[in-house]
C-alpha cells in the first residue's frame, strides 16, 4: 500500500466513523457536507438516484427530523476507494419506533468525499418495533 493509499484508507475511515456519528447527532446539511459536489446516492439499489446536494439534504432531513434516532455501526471494510459497511439505525417519532439494517457502498474521491453511495437493503428489512 503507498502512502497515498494509506492516507486515502484514513479519510474513508474517518467519513464512515463521521457518517455514523452524524446518523446519530447531526444535521441533514452536515451530513451532506460529507458528499462531493457531484455525489450521487442511490437508497436503495433501485431507488431514484439523488444528484443535488438539495436532494441530499432533503433526503437525509428525513431521518435527522425524527424525535429520536440512533446509529449503530456493526462493521466496515475498506479497500482502495470504497467502503462498504452495516449498520442499525434506530429512529422514533411519534410515538412509532422503525429499526433497519442496511449495508452501505461509498465510493470516494481523492479528498476523501464521497462520490457515490448506494444502499443495500429491501422494504421489508424496514421493522417497526
Amino acid at each position: 500500500m503507498t502512502v497515498e493509499q494509506a492516507g486515502l484508507a484514513e479519510k474513508i475511515d474517518a467519513a464512515v466513523d463521521s457518517y455514523i456519528e452524524l446518523l446519530n447527532s447531526g444535521t441533514a446539511e452536515q451530513i451532506a457536507d460529507l458528499y462531493a459536489a457531484d455525489a450521487t446516492v442511490e437508497d436503495p439499489i433501485g431507488a431514484d438516484i439523488r444528484d443535488t446536494r438539495e436532494q441530499l439534504v432533503e433526503f437525509y432531513s428525513v431521518i435527522t427530523g425524527m424525535d429520536e434516532r440512533t446509529a449503530t455501526l456493526k462493521w466496515k471494510k475498506i479497500a482502495g476507494d470504497t467502503a462498504v459497511f452495516e449498520f442499525t439505525l434506530v429512529t422514533k417519532t411519534a410515538g412509532l419506533a422503525f429499526e433497519i439494517t442496511p449495508v452501505d457502498i461509498m465510493v470516494f474521491d481523492a479528498e476523501g468525499k464521497v462520490s457515490s453511495m448506494r444502499a443495500v437493503w429491501q422494504p421489508e428489512d424496514l421493522k417497526q418495533l
